[in-house]
């Protein structure tokens, strides 16, 4: 595939690079993006670590950075406030300035973490998102967005920061296990629902990982063009970005009624995007045959399309839904695929509405 450059306005504008074997030319991407840059803190896990830690510190050291690196435990249970103290003391203690510049490899959990650490140690440093898996590529590792953890729920705690530039190779996720892969793209899918119908048509053509593979440069160029397009009209999630939750309400709940162990965030979220089309049916806003064509989508590659939530799951999940102000939920639904209806709900209209749906 073609190297493809995207530019994001937001924060002070940077590029995302997608280009096969880009991770071992990082060193030379981050040099020209962070000049002043002495040393660089990458963050990483124990599962990407030796899978790739190797050749993006030979390919910073070749470019003259001093460079340190921290493993987190992988798995979701490293986002958290605990993992983040850690981080700021590791940085603090080697004395990191505010030229030098924190570069996260992983996934989702490691830019999320790495993401909120830059942001806040010495009230800001450089950050440079190199995402490895799907779900991070098309989703995480754009847009700013940075939090961990709470026991009240997921990503209850963070910030808004623009990396300074997103590398991503496509190679790396021929790495990935399939539960991994397939969970990308529920999120891939999600843009064809809420933005792009060609794109929604086009995913459905393409019902195993070897056909997707095949157009993955374009299936990651679209995905974060569309996201460039809302970041830029939205950057603090206060209007159009909210569209990028659809499917996130009742998936939120279906992970907590799993403790977070049992269904990924892209099984939650597959799940979630048709109890959405099915709500928006039963509320006259969605086409009628909206569900069963996202159904459609989702099983061939193995995507769970229901899973059951008790009312109490459901509450919880709405009670911290970020998209709520006051007393009122702003609910993402479908009127047709590739067009989105954002309504607002009295919070309890909108646990008792979603707690109803029986999970078929």
């Amino acid at each position: 595939m073609d190297s493809k450059t995207l530019h994001v306005d937001a924060g002070n504008g940077y590029d995302i690079l997608i280009s096969p074997g880009i991770l071992d030319g990082a060193g030379a991407r981050i040099r020209a993006a962070l000049p002043a840059a002495r040393r660089l803190f990458v963050v990483t896990d124990s599962n990407v670590s030796p899978l790739y830690g190797p050749r993006l510190v030979a390919s910073l050291e070749k470019e003259s950075f001093q460079v340190h690196t921290h493993v987190i435990p992988a798995g979701e249970s490293s986002k958290c406030a605990s993992r983040l103290v850690e981080l700021w003391t590791w940085m603090t203690s080697l004395g990191i300035t505010r030229s030098d510049a924190v570069v996260a490899l992983g996934g989702g959990v490691v830019g999320d973490l790495a993401g909120f650490a830059a942001s806040t140690v010495l009230r800001g440093v450089g950050l440079v998102q190199i995402p490895t898996t799907l779900l991070s590529q098309v989703d995480s590792s754009v847009g700013g967005k940075t939090a961990v953890d709470l026991d009240t729920g997921k990503n209850l705690a963070g910030t808004f920061y623009q990396p300074d530039l997103v590398l991503m190779d496509p190679e790396v996720l021929d790495s990935l296990p399939d539960t991994d892969f397939m969970s990308g793209m529920a999120e891939v899918v999600k843009y064809g629902c809420i933005w792009d119908a060609d794109f929604f048509d086009f995913l459905a053509a393409r019902p195993d990982r070897r056909s997707l593979m095949g157009d993955i440069g374009h299936i990651l160029y679209t995905c974060c063009d569309i996201k460039r397009q809302v970041v830029n009209a939205d950057e603090h999630d206060t209007g159009l970005r909210m569209i990028l939750n659809f499917g996130h309400t009742l998936g939120h709940a279906y992970e907590l009624a799993g403790n977070y162990t049992v269904w990924t965030h892209g099984q939650a979220v597959a799940a979630g995007m048709v109890a959405a089309a099915r709500l928006g049916v039963a509320l006259s806003v969605t086409q009628a045959d909206v569900p069963e064509r996202i159904r459609g989508v989702l099983a061939p590659l193995g995507l769970p399309t229901s899973i059951s939530a008790a009312p109490e799951h459901v509450r919880r999940a709405v009670g911290v839904d970020k998209k709520s102000a006051g007393d009122f939920v702003t609910l993402i639904l479908l009127e047709k695929i590739g067009a989105v209806r954002p309504v607002k709900l009295p919070r309890d209209q909108v646990t008792e509405l979603l707690a109803g749906l029986d999970g078929r």
